[in-house]
């Protein structure tokens, strides 16, 4: 039976609840007019349809498992400081909240921990907003060691900035004994300071786990291979591309945040050039700060790539303002968007039909980006793709060639470890000839070594 739609600001229905059900959700999705100051400034700055955002809100909540009974956009003139949205559409939601037995209610938005403990009286419902759910799938999503605490990290600090005089439970103190112990520690003050400890063990331990990955990288650097990153909007179909290029396992589902940590693939272009091919975690539009922050280190895999492939989903009606959030987080990380190492990939055109197929691909012709058309489910576009990194890497590397004493076994070695052997043959009883590929540093440090 198809889900019952009604007008704009109204909730959507689906067949009534079994009893004892849990894990029931309402997602709602608050929408400012465009006629309110803050709806107007929000409205250019995401640029993107209410009912698209409302979908998206679904999807994350599904992500974890959610069974998403109710949905709907709630049009607000303002933002109330109590709750949010305004005390008639409170008291129509816990009606809708009782009649369906949901146990959570999902606001797509941030909201204040006073809000949240009103909307949670009012409705006798968990509440939670978009920071806190996206918390929740990370948490689920990470399997590494380093994305565990990562996660723990971001989780606390959204945790400490909740710790306010809501719950009764929090009001309670530890004091010492008789008339001079003073009122000692409210429970409030305790939570916070096991928050702030751990805070600081997780971020000692991360520190160490930074170390270590630098380490990695600096011996991926000692390898002659080239680094490529695959960043997109979460479910954009990067674990799909990367494990067709790679005959890899990683997950890859039709679901926001399928993967989260990273995974990285040694490949061989078609031309022979081998490349390191690196998998990250999807962005999303209003992504909580504290998880750019805890995530900073996975995604120096990006930063530090020699190419970034920016994958798009194009068959997605929302496709320019995800490709717009994706720029933005990447800026961040101080990557413009016309740094010569990106390559736009427009991704699942398998699912348009010709003429949408058509008018995308005159679109690409006339993109100052050059952007790559491409199917990670079927494999179209591929050797396209592959072209395009390899000029994009063949650009900024050069190609030597030099002669070896067949006996300088130190400097054979030396090559293999820090540049690209393309060819190696005998011109003589004692003379080795090469032909090598490198980048600016390698080649000038060759030069220098070998007088190529």
């Amino acid at each position: 039976m198809e889900p019952r739609r009604r007008d704009q600001g109204k909730l959507t229905s689906d067949p009534a609840p079994q009893p004892g059900e849990a894990g029931r959700a309402l997602v709602i999705e608050p929408w400012l007019k465009a006629s309110s100051r803050l709806g107007a400034a929000r409205a250019s700055e995401h640029a993107r349809l209410p009912q698209a955002r409302l979908e998206e809100a679904v999807g994350l909540a599904r992500a974890i498992g959610l069974e998403v009974v109710e949905q709907g956009l709630v049009t607000l003139a303002g933002i109330r400081p109590a709750t949010y949205i305004g005390a008639g559409k409170v008291d129509e939601i816990a009606g809708l909240v009782r009649s369906r037995a949901i146990s959570l209610v999902v606001m797509d938005c941030p909201i204040s921990p006073v809000q949240q403990r009103n909307l949670e009286k009012a409705w006798n419902a968990k509440v939670l907003d978009r920071t806190g759910l996206i918390l929740e799938i990370f948490g689920r999503r990470a399997r590494t060691r380093e994305g565990a605490l990562q996660v723990e990290l971001a989780h606390l600090t959204y945790q400490k900035s909740r710790l306010v005089r809501s719950w009764t439970h929090l009001e309670r103190q530890r004091g010492g004994f008789g008339f001079l112990g003073g009122p000692g520690e409210t429970q409030l003050e305790a939570d916070r300071r096991l928050i702030e400890e751990r805070i600081a063990r997780i971020e000692s331990e991360l520190d160490r786990v930074k170390r270590t990955r630098k380490l990695h990288r600096a011996a991926r650097r000692r390898v002659p291979y080239p680094v490529v990153a695959l960043v997109g909007y979460t479910n954009a179909g990067k674990s799909t591309l990367f494990n067709r290029m790679t005959a890899a396992s990683v997950l890859a589902a039709d679901m926001l945040f399928a993967t989260l940590d990273p995974t990285l693939r040694a490949i061989t272009l078609p031309h022979g050039m081998r490349v390191i091919l690196s998998d990250t975690v999807g962005f999303i539009s209003d992504l909580p700060t504290m998880l750019v922050a805890a995530f900073r280190a996975t995604l120096e895999e990006v930063i530090e790539a020699d190419v970034i492939l920016h994958v798009r989903d194009m068959s997605h009606d929302d496709a320019p303002a995800q490709s717009r959030d994706v720029v933005a987080v990447l800026g961040e990380l101080g990557i413009e968007p016309r740094d010569p190492r990106l390559i736009e990939v427009w991704n699942k055109i398998d699912r348009l039909d010709g003429a949408a197929r058509e008018r995308l691909a005159n679109l690409a012709a006339r993109a100052e980006s050059r952007p790559v058309l491409v199917s990670a489910a079927s494999g179209e576009g591929f050797d396209r793709l592959a072209e395009a990194i390899e000029a994009r890497l063949s650009a900024a590397r050069q190609t030597l060639r030099l002669t070896l004493d067949a006996a300088d076994g130190a400097g054979l070695s030396w090559l293999y470890r820090h540049v690209e052997v393309l060819d190696r043959r005998m011109t003589g009883p004692d003379r080795l000839a090469l032909t090598v590929r490198a980048d600016a540093e390698k080649a000038a440090q060759l030069r220098a070594k070998f007088g190529a």
